[in-house]
């Protein structure tokens, strides 16, 4: 008994580990392929579409795609000449989601399929299936169902819904309500009564960008049922476009570096200047794709082009695509699936995904241990330049260890052993202004605080600390000789000791007659009161373990079947995706999925969200002014009416679901040890 005990102890605490690391992105980067050589010129001519950058518009069932970016040459000072970097997308057509569609005689409904342009990574659907300039985006295309009593709505997103008002009598039709952000749209009385009923409702309008008889959505209506107690309408088959910001574009229109012609059912995209690619720098395209090129030496050249999303919603990481039945075994690395780990400046990647052996023509059938997920530590450069300058082994030191896991970075304790982990919280070169008293916040609950700065500007004396409890603190000196910077480490981080876990570089020391500044650059952390180790087989999802010093190993346990139109789960939130209409052939890719929670969201779980560090911009000094504009981490202010009344004590945040479930666990393990004992 006392084993299980111990057995259940651990599994609560990794599994309260992994619930920790699930947090949400304030933003999702998708990277293409990655392009290498001495220069520019010669890397160049490169052409990438959807089956080399995962970003790019792709359906999986039909194996279409529409979106290529093309460099086609460059001087020898790295820049693309005018006109020599071309965005096009072609109009295509792919089934809907919702099988067998609509079935109804008139031409609207017989429709199976429905034209689709990707737009700078995004899915657009043509206002006229033959011209390319008139868009809206494609908010739903999917074949779930979803129950609706009568009264409830159903969000479909971007602000339309559904609302099933009445369902008759007989339990044969039910009356639904469309709405935009509450306002009404359209409703329709639809029955299921006879076979004759498709039960498919079509909804078309005029004057979207001064088209008529535009689709904007279609539902399909499986079931209505008129029961004692309940009415419900079950609906499978949704299709919507955001028909209210619909776009139009004209020849000549510009997207960022990107000037417009249109041919019909084609957007051709050119440059209209010169654009230099600089090293260790960012040169954005248009609509949030952007060239990122790497920090290299002079002979090297190094860069690939990314789309960073920053709305709220769920998006897909792919890796490469399984199309063909010539082999049975595959494998994707950081190069061909952009969810792995990747560090662009020293190219370096750790993961791999391999299938060994499979068998099946519409199925692909993997036996035990054929499913082999590998991740190795790899060294990397800190960000910040030139890195720590003391005469100590800690400063000195300028890479340190890394490993992607499951498509998260981590930083290995022990650099020689893969199986004790911690985050990577921050690494950064940014500079960073704090006056005395104010807090840098570094994400996951640690945070700076400049305490005071001494009279002579020399100094500075800083505070570390974990959700205000305090860890560390230093006196940094920036005099001749003093390399300003601050090494933590810590005892007893997974029982090992002396464990580097943040580093810091002060540049500057001021002391002013009205301010006190301290200025950093240069910041390292990693979590470490969430480091956790793994252990020889230990599972996660469908892998279990085997440590082999600086490498994991993971394989399956059983054997995993991708069945058609299926997604199965690996491990900690990588799947592989199968297509539905394959039938002597096989169509699949692995994938990631990152979420961006919304602003409402991020109100109620800003500890959990990943951010750049903020300045938490309070003086404690009354004598202390802010003279420029700073960057505060602030919850948003409601404006109200003053309140004769006496304040009221704060409430303690309600712990989260996950940790009333772990803290439960926790204590009945502890009751096990205590009565066995």
């Amino acid at each position: 008994m006392k084993r299980f005990a111990a057995v259940s102890l651990a599994a609560l605490m990794v599994l309260a580990v992994f619930a920790s690391c699930a947090s949400a992105a304030d933003s999702v980067e998708i990277r293409g392929p990655v392009y290498n050589g001495t220069s520019l010129a010669d890397i160049v001519p490169v052409s990438m579409d959807a089956n080399s950058f995962a970003a790019f518009y792709y359906d999986l069932d039909e194996g279409t795609q529409t979106e290529t970016l093309s460099v086609l040459s460059a001087d020898d000072s790295d820049t693309i000449p005018e006109g020599d970097l071309v965005y096009n997308t072609k109009i295509t057509f792919v089934d809907f989601e919702y099988a067998p569609g609509f079935t109804a005689s008139d031409a609207d409904n017989a429709t199976k399929q429905f034209p689709v342009l990707g737009f700078f990574a995004e899915a657009f659907i043509p206002l006229d299936e033959a011209k390319a300039d008139k868009l809206a985006k494609l908010v739903m295309d999917d074949d779930e169902k979803y129950t609706l009593r009568t009264g409830e709505i159903l969000d479909l997103g971007e602000g339309y819904a559904l609302e099933a008002k009445q369902v008759d009598v007989d339990g044969e039709k039910v009356w639904l309500e469309f709405t935009k952000d509450g306002e009404f749209i359209d409703d329709e009385i639809i029955s299921v009564a006879t076979a004759d009923d498709t039960g498919d409702w079509v909804v078309d309008l005029d004057d979207i960008e001064d088209e008529d008889d535009v689709i904007v959505m279609r539902v399909h209506v499986n079931q209505v049922f008129q029961g004692a107690v309940d009415s419900i309408a079950q609906i499978e088959g949704l299709w919507l476009i955001d028909f209210e910001n619909a776009m139009t574009i004209e020849s000549d229109d510009e997207f960022g570096e990107l000037e417009v012609t249109i041919s019909g059912d084609t957007l051709n995209l050119e440059s209209t200047d010169d654009i230099t690619l600089n090293k260790d720098d960012t040169e954005e395209i248009a609509e949030g794709m952007s060239f990122l090129i790497a920090d290299t030496p002079d002979d090297e050249f190094r860069f690939y082009v990314f789309k960073e999303f920053t709305e709220p919603g769920t998006y897909e990481i792919r890796g490469s695509v399984v199309d063909n039945n010539e082999t049975s075994t595959w494998e994707w690395n950081s190069s061909t699936f952009a969810g792995f780990y990747y560090d662009i400046d020293d190219d370096v990647g750790t993961e791999e995904l391999k299938i060994l052996s499979s068998t099946g023509t519409d199925t692909v059938e993997i036996d035990d241990n054929q499913l082999v997920y590998t991740t190795t530590i790899e060294n990397v450069d800190f960000e910040f330049a030139p890195g720590f300058t003391a005469s100590d082994d800690d400063a000195a030191t300028k890479e340190y260890p890394v490993l992607g896991f499951f498509a998260e970075e981590f930083v290995a304790i022990d650099p020689a052993s893969a199986d004790k982990l911690a985050k990577l919280v921050l690494d950064d070169d940014e500079k960073y202004t704090l006056r005395t008293g104010e807090i840098l916040d570094l994400g996951e609950g640690y945070a700076l605080e400049a305490k005071q700065v001494d009279v002579e500007g020399d100094k500075v004396w800083l505070e570390f600390t974990k959700d205000g409890e305090f860890i560390d603190d230093e006196i940094i000196s920036v005099v001749a000789g003093e390399t300003g910077d601050w090494v933590v480490d810590l005892d007893d981080v997974e029982d090992e000791d002396d464990v580097v876990v943040m580093r810091m570089h002060v540049n500057q020391v001021f002391q002013g007659a009205v301010d006190s500044i301290a200025q950093i650059e240069g910041l390292w952390l990693i979590d470490y009161e969430n480091a956790f180790t793994i252990e020889n087989d230990d599972e996660f999802g469908e892998l279990e373990v085997t440590l082999k010093g600086k490498t994991l190993e993971l394989s399956n346990d059983d054997s995993i079947t991708l069945n058609k139109d299926d997604d199965e789960e690996i491990a900690e939130g990588m799947s592989f995706k199968m297509a539905d209409n394959t039938e002597d052939f096989v169509r699949f890719y692995p994938f990631v999925e990152v979420t961006i929670e919304g602003a409402e969201e991020d109100v109620d779980d800003e500890e959990d969200v990943e951010e750049e560090p903020v300045v938490d911009e309070t003086p404690v000094d009354d004598n202390v002014t802010v003279d420029e504009e700073p960057v505060v981490d602030e919850e948003p202010v409601v404006d109200e009416e003053p309140v004769d009344e006496e304040p009221e004590e704060p409430e303690e945040p309600a712990p989260g679901f996950g940790f009333v479930f772990g803290l439960a666990g926790l204590l009945a393990v502890v009751y096990l040890v205590r009565r066995n004992n």
